[in-house]
């Protein structure tokens, strides 16, 4: 099929290191671990997720997965971390706009404008900006961020979050089971009645 991203039944660590595209797995399972069945005029794509021998894990004597979609999990979560910061960032430049828009309307307009053109998504990046041209506003974002995580800090139930998610995976997982499931038709009342 056309588009199909094909992963081999069977894989062992040397079959790996060894294996390109479109050649077997040297474990002898047959399987091709071409990217694209069937559709010969597409280049062949390195995978997303794979199993690469780490330099931690090799001192272990194991294997790590990496994932480039997701990134890998280890021990840190550093994306994590820096995707918090930056929402708290975008958190507080709305607090802030909102701020200046009731107690300081030309302060309102320039930041709007400044914040049209730079977007708030890269919170390191927007708040040097900002500092370069109206320090006193980063660090009034930047105080107004750490007040936010305070609160949220504060405010989060870590136990309840996590149900949260549990919850809302099992629902989707539901929710798609009940879709793919091909009920059977009443052919009962079908007939016609003479």
């Amino acid at each position: 099929m056309a588009g199909v991203q094909v992963m081999p039944a069977a894989v062992d660590a040397a079959g790996l290191r060894k294996a390109r595209v479109g050649a077997a797995p040297s474990g002898g399972s047959g399987v091709s671990t071409s990217l694209f069945a069937g559709d010969w005029r597409r280049k062949a794509r390195r995978t997303s997720c794979s199993v690469r021998v780490l330099r931690q894990a090799r001192s272990r004597g194991g294997l790590g997965i990496v994932c480039n979609l997701g990134g890998q999990y280890e021990e840190t979560f550093d994306d994590v971390q820096l995707q918090l910061m930056n929402y708290f960032t975008y958190k507080a430049v709305r607090t802030v706009l909102t701020q200046l828009y009731e107690m300081n309307p030309p302060s309102y307009r320039w930041f709007y404008n400044f914040v049209a053109v730079n977007k708030p998504t890269d919170g390191k990046l927007f708040l040097r900006a900002l500092s370069k041209e109206r320090q006193e506003l980063a660090e009034r974002v930047m105080i107004t961020r750490l007040h936010l995580y305070g609160k949220w800090i504060k405010k989060c139930d870590h136990g309840k979050m996590y149900h949260k998610i549990s919850d809302e995976n099992l629902m989707l997982m539901r929710e798609r089971l009940m879709e793919t499931v091909i009920w059977p038709t009443d052919d009962t009342n079908t007939e016609k009645i003479g």
